[in-house]
């Protein structure tokens, strides 16, 4: 009877799952993205517009990639049905590159805005627009554009502000280089920060044919009116405008060497010291307080003690007694024979590099690497701002190690060198359930600026391909997966444990959608004689 009913619980908890499994199968492309007008009209195939767009389509992008500017613009046709276009590469692209770039463009803005007059597409490295309207004399238009920014938070408080600060300045301060810039209108510029967030990079562009009073005044518009709105306590954002964009992160993301590096932010200088008299003044009326306050800091102090001492005692008694994974030389000896040399680790993901990148969260970054001998990995790198310690960590990894299941992820490896904490597990090439349903959490916003009124559109960035392939087979074996792997941490394990964070985020896929629970930083053990127990405080999502 307590088997079925325990089974039934499993099943249960699994089926919540169902939430996040009943959702739509298809989502929004990534980049490029684009921006139709239908409003504008409609060409039709066959038409002369049709045939004036792919005159450009020719020899635009060979313009652009000749130009010192990795910029052109032009006109084909004469009205009704003239078109006019822009195309402009970012700066630290190079001359094939943004012709491809540009080449594209014109095939997706004939896809994704078939037929429509008037069509953007916003891309990395270059931006294409073309009308039917002359709109390439106005350098000051920047109306329709993008706004992203980065899903995750800098830490709430005085913290966020601290950032917010030091990544406005950078970013005015990339500003003000790109307008100065007389060939490109281009900048990028670093700025070193603190432990969580070491460096802060940013790039700002203007079209080469504005002068630079209006390439700022361009940037200063997009940057003070959507900062205060979708940027703060933000650790990444941009806005695409065809005229000017900028955009920030904590990570580089531009080609070379920054153009432009600031000072470190550092601590506030110590004021200065005082004159003699003043010192000496102060000196004396530290004493006097100093007499007063210790015995009564003193007393307390010896209050605090005797109430805590009781309290500890007391709490003691109550406790139930629960077992902890042990840390044995035995345990400590098996986690040492895990133990992976930092060079490797580097090697095996580029130096971490952003291209590797599989996800992010409040633990930190998760990297794809390759080893040596071709097995493919997957290398959870915690944030040296963590309050973990080597030996909490050597704990935690005592008590992955114990645990082996099919529906668990399993621990290759670990490296604690200097200041680098890093968790290596196997690789799970589709990734995590969340990312196979919706996409990643970072969410894209269209901005659209019309005469009536602004319009927002939220697209998600969900994985179109792997959702359709998601069939109602797969999802029930994902299901039964993460049951079993529940049952096992519940009652089959060595160890009794509730793991308080599972969601779908936290369901990692192989290659034929098998499921496996991921992430015990939250795990909560259990004695055997233990059927409920009480938390000091909220844990998981």
């Amino acid at each position: 009877m307590r088997r079925s009913l325990a089974l039934c619980y499993h099943l249960t908890a699994a089926l919540l799952l169902l939430a996040f499994l009943h959702a739509p199968l298809a989502g929004a492309q990534p980049l490029p993205w684009q921006l139709c007008d239908s409003a504008a009209g409609n060409y039709t195939e066959g038409s002369a517009y049709q045939a004036n767009i792919r005159a450009l389509a020719g020899g635009l992008p060979r313009n652009a990639s000749a130009s010192p500017a990795l910029f052109a613009k032009g006109a084909a046709g004469a009205a009704p049905d003239a078109v006019y276009a822009l195309a402009l590469c970012r700066g630290d692209t190079n001359a094939s590159s943004c012709a491809a770039c540009v080449a594209a463009a014109f095939r997706n803005a004939q896809q994704l805005c078939a037929f429509n007059r008037h069509a953007t597409m916003f891309d990395d490295p270059c931006i294409l627009r073309y009308s039917g309207q002359d709109f390439l004399a106005n350098v000051t238009d920047n109306s329709g554009r993008f706004v992203a920014f980065n899903g995750n938070n800098v830490s709430a408080g005085a913290a966020a502000a601290a950032f917010d600060a030091a990544s406005g300045r950078l970013v005015n301060a990339t500003a003000d280089y790109a307008a100065g810039d007389p060939t490109r209108r281009f900048g990028t510029g670093e700025e070193g920060y603190d432990a969580t967030y070491p460096k802060i990079y940013s790039l700002a562009q203007c079209t080469p044919d504005m002068e630079a009073a209006d390439c700022r005044s361009c940037l200063r518009d997009i940057i003070e009116k959507f900062t205060p709105q979708y940027f703060v306590g933000k650790p990444g954002g941009r806005v695409f405008g065809v005229r000017c964009n900028f955009r920030f992160e904590t990570y580089s993301f531009f080609s070379g060497r920054p153009l432009l590096q600031l000072p470190d932010v550092l601590p506030p200088a110590p004021a200065p010291a005082p004159a003699a008299a003043e010192e000496e003044r102060t000196r004396n009326r530290t004493g006097l307080i100093l007499a007063i306050t210790l015995p009564i800091v003193a007393a307390l102090l010896l209050i605090s003690t005797c109430v805590c001492f009781w309290r500890r005692r007391k709490s003691a008694e109550r406790k139930p007694s629960v077992p902890l994974p042990s840390t044995n030389p035995d345990d400590i000896q098996s986690i040492d024979s895990l133990l992976l040399d930092l060079s490797t680790l580097r090697a095996a993901t580029d130096n971490f590099a952003e291209s590797n990148k599989l996800g992010e969260g409040g633990f930190g970054a998760v990297y794809k690497g390759v080893l040596s001998e071709g097995e493919e990995i997957a290398v959870k790198r915690l944030s040296q701002s963590s309050t973990q310690g080597i030996e909490e960590l050597k704990t935690e990894l005592v008590l992955v190690a114990k645990l082996q299941h099919k529906n668990l992820v399993r621990l290759l490896g670990v490296c604690l060198e200097g200041q680098e904490k890093l968790l290596v597990y196997e690789y799970m090439p589709n990734r995590s359930l969340d990312t196979v349903l919706f996409g990643t959490f970072h969410r894209r916003f269209l901005y659209e600026s019309t005469s009536s009124s602004d319009r927002f559109l939220v697209v998600p960035l969900a994985d179109a391909e792997k959702s359709r392939g998601l069939d109602w087979g797969k999802r029930l074996k994902i299901v039964n997966g993460v049951a079993r792997g529940l049952q096992y941490l519940h009652e089959d394990s060595q160890l009794r444990i509730v793991h308080r964070d599972l969601k779908a985020s936290n369901v990692l896929l192989d290659s034929d959608c098998n499921p496996k629970i991921s992430d015990f930083g939250l795990a909560k053990l259990f004695g055997w004689d233990q059927s409920q127990a009480v938390t000091s405080h909220i844990a998981g999502t």
